[in-house]
């Protein structure tokens, strides 16, 4: 009797334990937009930041103390970019630890799995050949539907070659990865060579183009999508002990794999249609939460947001200000990051 009372105990204290540092988690996220906004070519002090922001929630709260410009590049500029990058990690994030319970390869990532590459895909399409004959909406539905045709065409190469496990459906999605990006490098090459600049973005990924008035896309997505992922966080804790074990349990396994990729790719396309490709993402952040919070969806879901949203921050800052005044593709640092992440888990494992 008295042995099992420190393991009855224990539940509550590692659910006082996640919520602190769930806290201090939200607290490091704002401070963190804070420093995204202050930081730059041209530095604003937090004080002017929180100035702004307060001026333009509640109107003459405090006194304006700064200039026009000052107050332009916070509210059009870095706010909205800073949103879009707190958007974007926390999507990718929770896709790429979703993607690695279901498929239980703890390599699987959307940008690995050609996702992103779909996406990238439809997005050119819509820039350079279809038009925006849907509006705003043009860009985001062309994004979803490449990244959910590359996702069904790495399940159809998986079942064609008979790659049933976990590390040769990953071969599969970079197969398929290098096949998309081929077809989007041949789109770009047919279109109209005076806006082909302009898919330089979708190729190297950025956060350069955020608006205020676009934002609500990604936002609607990660919030309703997220909420999916995370009411199915039994679902994903069964997916990685197994199928079998899976199927045992109740879970249609086939069924539910399918809507978490396809949950996958509306999160990642539309993520696309604004950011561009942004790699390692969902390959880093899961991986981390693990080791912090433990292996309970639950509890990995919710972390992995935070800190893909915290981490995509920083990343951000670091293209803006590396070589200021001019920005670096975002990709560029999160490839550099991830790959040597990614080489880093290669040996932990084999070790």
């Amino acid at each position: 009797m008295d042995r099992t009372l420190p393991d009855t105990a224990a539940k509550p204290a590692r659910s006082n334990l996640f919520a602190v540092a769930m806290g201090l988690g939200l607290v490091g996220l704002v401070l963190s937009i804070s420093a995204a906004i202050s930081l730059g070519a041209i530095g604003i002090p937090a004080s002017t930041v929180w100035g702004v922001l307060a001026n333009k929630l509640v109107p003459d709260t405090v006194p304006v103390d700064w200039s026009a410009g000052r107050e332009a590049i916070v509210w059009n500029i870095r706010f909205p970019r800073a949103l879009l990058a707190c958007f974007v990690g926390a999507g990718l994030a929770m896709v790429g630890a979703s993607l690695q319970a279901v498929t239980r390869n703890p390599l699987a990532d959307p940008h690995l799995l050609g996702i992103s590459a779909g996406g990238a895909f439809g997005a050119i399409t819509a820039l350079l050949h279809t038009g925006m004959f849907l509006g705003l909406l043009t860009v985001p539905l062309l994004a979803f539907l490449g990244a959910l045709g590359a996702t069904l065409l790495v399940l159809a190469v998986s079942q064609f070659a008979s790659a049933t496990s976990a590390d040769r459906l990953i071969l599969a999605g970079v197969a398929v990865s290098f096949i998309v990006m081929a077809l989007a490098n041949m789109l770009i090459f047919m279109g109209d060579s005076r806006a082909t600049h302009t898919v330089v973005f979708w190729m190297l990924g950025g956060l350069g183009l955020a608006q205020w008035s676009q934002l609500i896309y990604p936002l609607v997505i990660l919030v309703a999508c997220g909420a999916y992922l995370w009411l199915n966080a039994r679902n994903l804790n069964a997916m990685t002990i197994g199928d079998e074990t899976a199927a045992t349990l109740g879970l249609p396994v086939a069924r539910f794999r399918f809507s978490v990729f396809v949950i996958g790719a509306l999160i990642t396309g539309v993520m696309v249609a604004f950011s561009g490709i942004i790699g390692f993402v969902g390959l880093m952040v899961p991986h981390i939460v693990r080791m912090i919070v433990g292996g309970d969806y639950a509890r990995v879901l919710p972390a992995s947001a935070l800190i893909g949203a915290i981490f995509l921050l920083w990343a951000d800052v670091v293209a803006r200000t590396i070589m200021a005044p001019d920005d670096m593709p975002i990709g560029i640092v999160t490839g550099l990051i991830g790959g040597v992440f990614f080489v880093w888990l290669l040996r932990r494992r084999i070790t």
